[in-house]
């Protein structure tokens, strides 16, 4: 069981290197105004404008740090509920749902021809939907083709500093979708402090029924599979569930033609029924060769 989903992630894993994540920065989104770039192209901003934004600038991180503190070291204990679903990202029909993702696919960065759009729904849920392409460019470097992605956005805390996801008190994620009988690849990515090459992630493959039902899909952490560069990695490790920064979800199953993946919520739940820490064997390669 275990060689037959290696089998199948590393197939699916190699088209995620060519997945950039040039993500913006947080300093040069949330304060346009330092680095004189303003927000209307067309009108420069004056001096006592820039200074007058720098100011209602830091003023709203300074509450935002002071609310960080309280949330931190409050005396209440934050209590969940055991086998309850805690939604983390919701389609509600509104545009703040759809600006919590970015969708990228291969033809965004000129090497390929798929195309992939975020939609809402008449019933508020979001559409991941698009045609997938796998003709190879004739540019002479590219070797692999046909992808399509979205990923949340980064989130900061106050002062531009990186927010990260504590998921450490549950053991799984839950989706609500609606598919298209295809396989979809689940990505849980670590940038920054546990990631500083940006390269690597855990991945699943989700599949999906084809038909009008809703399903309800579980993925214990355990069974993410760590990968580098988009191959999977011989030394696989357990997930650091409190250094979670992204979350995403590509199609890229080598089989041309449209898709559609309909959400309706993606959130982490504390399993009772879930005993297992890790599903895969975590031997060094290196030390096992080096006895032989």
């Amino acid at each position: 069981m275990e060689n037959s989903i290696f089998r199948i992630l590393k197939l699916r894993c190699r088209n995620t290197l060519i997945i950039k994540r040039t993500f913006f920065e947080p300093f040069r989104s949330q304060y346009p105004v330092i680095y004189d770039k303003p927000i209307d192209k067309h009108k420069k901003l004056t001096f006592s404008q820039k200074l007058r934004k720098v100011s209602d600038l830091f003023k709203s991180n300074c509450k935002l740090f002071i609310q960080e503190i309280w949330d931190n070291y409050s005396i209440y204990p934050c209590n969940f509920a055991v086998n309850e679903i805690n939604n983390i990202w919701k389609f509600d029909g509104t545009q703040k749902s759809l600006d919590q993702w970015i969708v990228n696919s291969d033809k965004d960065y000129h090497h390929g021809y798929s195309a992939a759009k975020l939609e809402l729904s008449s019933y508020g849920t979001g559409i991941f939907h698009g045609i997938l392409d796998t003709r190879i460019p004739k540019d002479g470097r590219t070797t692999n083709a046909g992808y399509c992605n979205i990923t949340s956005a980064p989130r900061y805390r106050s002062f531009g500093q990186q927010y990260y996801y504590d998921w450490q008190h549950h053991n799984e994620v839950v989706l609500r979708v609606r598919g298209d009988g295809r396989c979809y690849m689940l990505n849980i990515l670590q940038k920054g402090n546990m990631d500083i090459t940006q390269y690597d992630c855990y991945h699943y493959v989700m599949y999906t029924r084809g038909g009008p039902y809703w399903q309800i899909i579980r993925v214990p952490f355990s069974k993410f599979v760590f990968s580098s560069k988009g191959q999977i990695n011989e030394n696989q490790c357990a997930m650091c569930q409190n250094y979670i920064t992204n979350f995403g979800i590509t199609i890229a199953d080598k089989k041309p033609g449209p898709f559609r993946l309909e959400i309706d919520y993606i959130g982490v739940c504390f399993n009772t029924n879930n005993f297992e820490e890790f599903a895969y064997e975590t031997y060094k390669v290196k030390d096992i060769a080096a006895n032989l």
